[in-house]
């Protein structure tokens, strides 16, 4: 099998990895990846946005699987293209893709079809928000609709953080179309789970779980980000939670996208809060996290291709998956000034030294080659650092170790992740 993987990121090079190694692939493409990926895939020079550019070139390589990273192709329609041309793609259609697309939309199926999340409502309108927000009082979220890169949310402990947030989205037009209107809901106490399962419009199966970090800074501290690290098994996510989440969501939800016309296929991320009252729906998106699928895929013992194709083909009911036991963390480093501006073009040293690391490997995220052959930053967040052991405190001290081994001094990176499984 010919495979075409398209991302350019940490999860896309984890993903192009992992396909690689299957016995079923004969050649791995990548579009547009990373130089990292250049050891295992080719690369082709075609922009993740460009969907004609990204359609024209699976035709051409005459590829037998598609497998899509982030979101903006689905949501674009990118499935649905190459299903017209007769190739199988990994990811849901632009109409279940819209449970990612408008926060709203998901907020709305959840309340019809009852499956537990926290109260909302949607405005499009500033002065209505803020009087909902001078109503419902403080802590309480507000989110873009639209996407927004992971960076649309705001925990908002006071209310002239609300008000800012609010003012943010919909006047200074800080999300773009994205943040035209707003999701405002309640704040939910608890410990977060990332929770993935694989959808192929009739059956799912868990993926397994991971504990995402959010936050820019050590401690929870300052602007939300794409995840500055992860790691999985998470120690919350137990039989009986799993259990929950698949009866209580899983089921549910994919029960209700059929009713409405819109299957679900490919991963679906549950993002859920977990309390004392149960366990409740933040978020769902549709693909694989960034950075929780680096630690899913180094865990996943099977080879993940026929699990692809049965999430295609409708066949997910006899797949079965097996894992390592070892615990797998991973720590992001960035550059500094990331969510927001960040230099780019910053030489990194080290890389090698640092992968020597026992049970150490690393996935580049935001890389490139600068015209001396050096090793340069070039998005923001820029190398994933993946260790492996028997224990989540070996694991984090492997991981720490090989990032004081790297020489960026532009970049930055958390120093606690792991600390919630200690």
């Amino acid at each position: 099998m010919k495979i075409m993987v398209i991302g350019s990121g940490g999860r896309e090079f984890a993903m192009a990895h992992k396909i690689a190694q299957s016995p079923l692939v004969t050649e791995t493409i990548v579009a547009p990846g990373n130089v990292g990926m250049s050891a295992f895939a080719r690369r082709v020079a075609v922009s993740v946005d460009d969907t004609a550019a990204l359609l024209a070139c699976a035709k051409d390589e005459a590829v037998d699987l598609v497998v899509i990273g982030p979101e903006v192709p689905l949501v674009n329609g990118l499935v649905d293209m190459l299903a017209a041309h007769n190739i199988q793609a990994f990811g849901p259609s632009k109409l279940a893709a819209q449970l990612e697309a408008s926060k709203g939309f998901m907020k709305d199926i959840l309340k019809k079809y009852a499956i537990p999340t926290a109260p909302y409502r949607w405005f499009d309108d500033s002065a209505a928000a803020l009087a909902y927000i001078r109503k419902q009082g403080v802590p309480i979220v507000i989110k873009a609709d639209g996407l927004a890169a992971g960076k649309g949310v705001t925990v908002a402990r006071t209310f002239d953080a609300a008000r800012q947030a609010v003012e943010d989205a919909m006047q200074n037009g800080m999300f773009g179309e994205a943040g035209k209107s707003v999701v405002i809901e309640d704040f939910l106490q608890g410990e977060e789970l990332s929770f993935f399962v694989l959808c192929d419009g009739m059956h799912a199966i868990p993926f397994a779980s991971a504990q995402d970090h959010k936050a820019a800074f050590t401690g929870d501290q300052g602007p939300n980000t794409g995840g500055m690290g992860a790691y999985s098994p998470a120690p919350i996510a137990t039989k009986a939670v799993e259990k929950t989440i698949m009866d209580t969501i899983v089921t549910p939800i994919l029960a209700a996208m059929k009713k409405e016309g819109r299957p679900y296929r490919g991963v679906l991320f549950c993002g859920v809060m977990i309390n004392e009252k149960g366990v409740f729906v933040i978020e769902f998106n549709i693909r694989f996290g960034d950075p929780e699928c680096q630690v899913l895929l180094q865990r996943l013992k099977s080879d993940l291709v026929p699990a692809l194709m049965a999430t295609t083909q409708g066949t997910l009911d006899q797949i079965k998956l097996d894992w390592h036991e070892k615990v797998v963390l991973n720590v992001v480093m960035a550059a500094k000034g990331y969510p927001g501006s960040y230099k780019k073009n910053t030489v990194i040293q080290g890389v090698a030294a640092a992968e020597a690391v026992e049970g150490v490997t690393i996935c580049h995220a935001g890389t490139s080659e600068n015209a001396a052959g050096e090793l340069i930053a070039s998005g923001g967040r820029v190398l994933n650092i993946i260790a492996e052991a028997n224990s989540a405190k070996q694991a984090q001290a492997r991981a720490y170790k090989a990032l004081k081994m790297i020489n960026w001094p532009d970049g930055y990176y958390r120093t606690d992740i792991g600390n919630r499984a200690l």
